[in-house]
C-alpha cells in the first residue's frame, strides 16, 4: 500500500527522511482493527519523529501520521483516538503510554490497524477532513483549555503563535465556551486571521494585554514563555504543551510565579472521554476544525514543507482512498 514514511533520522534536516512509496499493508492482530483511511492530518510530532524524536533507529521505517479518520471492517465512519498504552487502554495494562507512531505504523496510508479500544464513531455531521483534524491538535487544545485551565466562560485566555494547529483551536474552542480570547503572532496576517476567528483582538508577541488574563495557551516555548507570565493574572494558570522556539527561555520568571501564585501546568494530548466530548462538542455547535489545506497522500511532502516553514495556519490534510 501506498505511505509516507520515515526512512531515516535527520535531526538538523529532517525532511531528507521522509519516504513516499509502497509499504506492507497493516496485519491481522488480536484486539486490534483495521481502518480504511479517507483523511489523515499533519502534526508537529510528525516533524519530531523525522528528527529522532520519540522515534528511535530501530523502529524505522516507520509510517508516519497520528490523527485518521476513515472506515472500519464493518464500514462504520470513525475516527482514531492516537493514544496507545495508556492503563487499561488499548494494548492493556503494562504498557506505557505512547502516541501511535512512537511504536506502531501510523496513518498516513491507506490503511491503519489499531487496538479496537481506540476507535470511535465519527459524528454525520463532521466531515472525513474536518475529524481527521481533531484527535492531536484540537484534542490537545481542548484538554488545555477546559481540564488543565479550568477557565469558564467569561474567563480570559491568552493563545500564543497563531497560526497552529493547536493555537487556532484554542481560539476557535476558546470563542465558542464564550471565553475572551487575545492572541499574538509575529505576522500581521494570522494575527487578522485570529480575529476573524473569534480573537478579541491579536498582537505582535510581546506587546502588552488591555488586561492579564486568567489563562494563557503555550505551544511556543522559550521566545513567548517570559511574555506568557507577564501576562497573567495573580493566581492564573499557564498551560503548556510545546516548545517549537526551544525548552530554555532566557528567564524562568520563577520569583513573579511564586510571588503573585500561578500555576505552570503541563498538558499532552488528551483521553479518549476527551476526545469524544469534543467530537460531541463540534458537532452540538457547528465549530469546525481550520484547514490550511487539503493534499492527497501522494504530495505528503509539500505538506510537511509547509509545516517545516511554518507559513500554514490551520491543519494540513491530507487524503487517501476514495
Amino acid at each position: 500500500m501506498f505511505a509516507a514514511y520515515a526512512a531515516r533520522i535527520d535531526r538538523d534536516h529532517p525532511l531528507n527522511g521522509l519516504e513516499l512509496g509502497e509499504r506492507p499493508a497493516p496485519e491481522a492482530r488480536p484486539g486490534w482493527t483495521t481502518v480504511d483511511v479517507r483523511a489523515a492530518s499533519l502534526n508537529h510530532h510528525d516533524l519530531w519523529s523525522l528528527r529522532g524524536v520519540g522515534l528511535t533507529a530501530d523502529k524505522l521505517p516507520m509510517i508516519l501520521g497520528c490523527d485518521a479518520a476513515g472506515t472500519d471492517q464493518d464500514g462504520n465512519e470513525v475516527v482514531l483516538h492516537s493514544v496507545i498504552g495508556q492503563t487499561g487502554y488499548g494494548v492493556g495494562p503494562k504498557e506505557g503510554r505512547s502516541i501511535l507512531t512512537e511504536k506502531y505504523q501510523g496513518t498516513f496510508a491507506e490503511r491503519v490497524t489499531v487496538p479496537e479500544w481506540n476507535v470511535l464513531r465519527k459524528p454525520k455531521e463532521l466531515s472525513f477532513e474536518e475529524a481527521a483534524c481533531l484527535p492531536t491538535a484540537w484534542l490537545t487544545a481542548y484538554r488545555m483549555l477546559f481540564t488543565n485551565a479550568g477557565v469558564r466562560p467569561g474567563d480570559s485566555v491568552l493563545v500564543q503563535g497563531a497560526g497552529g494547529g493547536v493555537a487556532t483551536a484554542a481560539i476557535v474552542l476558546g470563542k465558542a465556551a464564550g471565553l475572551r480570547v487575545y492572541a499574538t503572532s509575529r505576522d500581521e496576517a494570522k494575527r487578522r486571521r485570529a480575529v476573524e476567528l473569534g480573537a478579541v483582538d491579536a498582537f505582535e508577541p510581546g506587546a502588552r494585554l488591555p488586561q492579564r488574563v486568567d489563562a494563557v495557551i503555550e505551544t511556543v516555548g522559550a521566545a513567548t514563555w517570559s511574555h506568557s507570565v507577564k501576562s497573567l493574572k495573580p493566581g492564573g494558570t499557564l498551560v503548556i504543551s510545546g516548545a517549537t522556539s526551544g525548552s530554555d527561555p532566557v528567564s524562568a520568571e520563577l520569583t513573579r510565579i511564586f510571588f503573585l501564585e500561578l500555576k505552570v501546568v503541563g498538558s499532552t494530548m488528551g483521553s479518549k472521554d476527551e476526545l469524544e466530548d469534543l467530537l460531541s462538542f463540534c458537532a452540538a455547535t457547528g465549530v469546525r476544525p481550520v484547514i490550511d489545506e487539503v493534499l492527497p497522500l501522494d504530495r505528503a511532502r509539500e505538506g510537511f514543507e509547509k509545516m517545516a516553514s511554518g507559513e500554514l495556519f490551520g491543519k494540513i490534510v491530507l487524503t487517501a482512498g476514495s
